[in-house]
């Protein structure tokens, strides 16, 4: 599934922050949550709005944008 039916950024949902479509969950929140060691399951839990596979799409979001950075030393 693409990332553009799971991942929506819209002007007026959290000031245009990348969120799961049909929430007001922004990915970064999720991405906060696993890397502060919370599971899957206890994500889901907590959110029972949300899959597996919106997990998934906030996680390759973020590969896609690591992927997409390009950072340039400034010499000193």
């Amino acid at each position: 599934m693409p990332l553009s039916e799971r991942i929506v950024v819209d002007p007026e949902i959290l000031a245009g922050k990348p969120v799961i479509r049909g929430t007001r969950l922004a990915v970064e929140f999720i991405l906060e949550l696993l890397a502060s060691g919370q599971s899957e399951s206890e994500i889901i839990a907590g959110y029972p709005g949300l899959t597996r596979e919106d997990i998934l799409a906030c996680l390759s979001y973020a590969s896609y944008l690591a992927h997409e950075y390009k950072g340039y030393p400034i010499p000193a």
